[in-house]
């Protein structure tokens, strides 16, 4: 679609009803979404963990023995289980089979195909969401299971050898295959959080609409990977999926799948067409492009480890460390308000509200367009941060030199965490901003090592402080100590290794060298007890 085409498509809008706020779209706007997303999505999330984590899963032979049970047994069973026009049955398959299951429906048009040849209905999935009421689904499925297949086990016994048995579905086979990793789009730790699926859902209604209005002009729509993981989540329910979009059929058919490639220019017709409805930027903080350009896979700018388990809740003295994402976008107000000579002079300054002082990121007012957002910035924080500042500056202060700030706009975490879609937007003389950012999560523990005082065999330093505190009597014993740092320069761990042993006088005797074997590696949990300036004691040793 050409730019004239979006500029008139964007006219004709603005005359009509003008740019739309995306917190204001409601169901009325576009469809009523008949599942809950946000719920059905964090289900969904934790079940391709699971198939991510169960390697065997993958292997050839299981596959291939899963599709068998798939169309064999779990299809017939649940068809005979399921009345048209009533809610689907309680019931859940066999891990190996939920999965496939799970994939065929990404595929609503072969899916429906599917069960409207063979079953002359469309099969549905429960809506469950409960850990309770899915165990019972599972037991109650498994019973029917029993009862109507009993030479057939309830769980994929194939062997890893198996030949392929004759008649294999094939499309369905490079299906489960495609969405082998599937888990790594979705892996962040955000993607769980309540805040962030709310805001997914919003925007999955704001591109549904956006569909509704220009769904004719456009031929391909590029989604955002926050959107991607709702319409995924819609369509692995295939009756409320075919339901809610009933009227929409054909524009669904435009969506980019997931693995798909595609071309610079469809991914700006794409970001263009969600401007001029919404006038925000497409991108957001956990939102960006969820299909690759040009056969360019895009690197993930930080590793964001996973865990289950909180080394925390044993060492007290470690404090949790909560890290978000950070998109902040630009765009000029008004081509008649800025002359040359004012952007050429004016740039733009982020800062980080508390802490890292050091921090000053420019961006010339210049560089950025009346047309478009532009991201200025993309960055990783600490909550403890509080938020960025953004500086209006300008060349030229004291004597000349350097800049002066004109004006500032502050984006803290709290305010953003309460806005719509997790994204504030601030304005100023010349330029509009908006930053938008992922819920913070608790993320990997940052820890360095400085090298500190030699210490005695009590763990106190050795130093003249020290000694005269013990009247002078020699100090025992030497080791090598080193202070264990967190993320925010706090001491959590005191490391010892013993090297020598005896007692240290003044020009007299000096501490005997300790054998390989009996050297000891000491792990003290805690801070130092500082008794003067930096000389102190380590802390009391742990019993475990």
């Amino acid at each position: 679609m050409s730019n004239q085409t979006l500029n008139d498509m964007s006219s004709s809008s603005s005359s009509s009803s003008g740019v739309r706020s995306l917190s204001e779209i409601s169901e009325k706007d576009t469809v009523h979404l008949s599942v809950d997303l946000v719920s059905a999505a964090r289900r969904n999330i934790g079940f391709l963990r699971s198939v991510n984590e169960c390697h065997w899963l993958h292997q050839r032979a299981t596959i291939v023995e899963a599709i068998r049970r798939y169309e064999e047994v779990w299809m017939p069973l649940i068809s005979d289980l399921t009345v048209v026009g009533s809610t689907p049955p309680m019931v859940l398959p066999p891990f190996d089979v939920e999965w496939v299951w799970f994939c065929h429906t990404l595929n609503p048009v072969a899916y429906r195909k599917y069960c409207e040849s063979r079953f002359s209905k469309l099969i549905g999935k429960p809506a469950i969401f409960n850990e309770e009421n899915e165990e019972y689904a599972l037991m109650r499925c498994r019973e029917i299971w029993v009862q109507r297949h009993e030479f057939e086990p309830f769980e994929n016994e194939v062997e890893s050898d198996s030949q392929d048995p004759p008649g294999i579905n094939q499309d369905l086979f490079n299906q489960v295959k495609e969405h082998k990793f599937l888990y790594s789009k979705f892996s962040e730790p955000y993607f769980c959080e309540l805040v962030y699926l709310i805001a997914a859902r919003q925007r999955y209604r704001g591109f549904l609409y956006m569909m509704q209005r220009f769904g004719d002009g456009c031929l391909r729509f590029v989604p955002a990977l926050d959107i991607v993981l709702m319409l995924l989540t819609h369509q692995s329910y295939p009756t409320v999926y075919v339901e809610d979009l009933k009227d929409k059929w054909d524009d669904m058919g435009k969506v980019v799948g997931l693995w798909e490639t595609v071309k610079e220019k469809e991914v700006e017709e794409s970001k263009n067409l969600w401007e001029r409805t919404f006038d925000q930027p497409y991108e957001k903080a956990g939102g960006g492009l969820a299909v690759e350009l040009d056969n360019l896979k895009a690197k993930r700018p930080i590793y964001w480890e996973v865990s289950d388990v909180d080394v925390n809740t044993k060492y007290k003295s470690m404090i949790p460390r909560f890290l978000l994402e950070v998109c902040v976008f630009v765009r000029l107000n008004d081509r008649t308000k800025v002359s040359n000579g004012d952007t050429k002079h004016k740039f733009l300054r982020l800062r980080a509200v508390r802490c890292h002082r050091e921090l000053k990121l420019d961006e010339l007012i210049s560089n950025f367009s009346y047309d478009s957002w532009r991201k200025a910035w993309h960055l990783y924080c600490e909550f403890g941060t509080r938020g960025l500042m953004v500086e209006l500056r300008g060349r030229g202060g004291r004597c000349f030199k350097g800049s002066k700030s004109l004006d500032s706009m502050p984006f803290y975490w709290n305010d953003l965490l309460r806005a719509p879609s997790i994204t504030l937007s601030r304005k100023v003389d010349q330029v509009r901003i908006v930053a938008s950012i992922t819920p913070p999560v608790q993320a990997p523990y940052l820890l360095k090592c400085v090298p500190d005082r030699v210490t005695d065999d009590s763990g106190a330093m050795i130093s003249d402080v020290i000694l005269k505190l013990n009247n002078y009597r020699p100090q025992k014993g030497r080791w090598l100590s080193r202070t264990v740092l967190d993320h925010a320069g706090r001491e959590c761990f005191v490391v010892r290794i013993r090297v020598g042993g005896g007692f240290w006088r003044r020009g007299a005797e000096t501490p005997s060298a300790v054998n390989w074997e009996d050297r000891i590696i000491e792990i003290r949990e805690g801070s130092w007890s500082y008794v003067a300036g930096s000389i102190g004691r380590a802390p009391v040793q742990r019993k475990w």
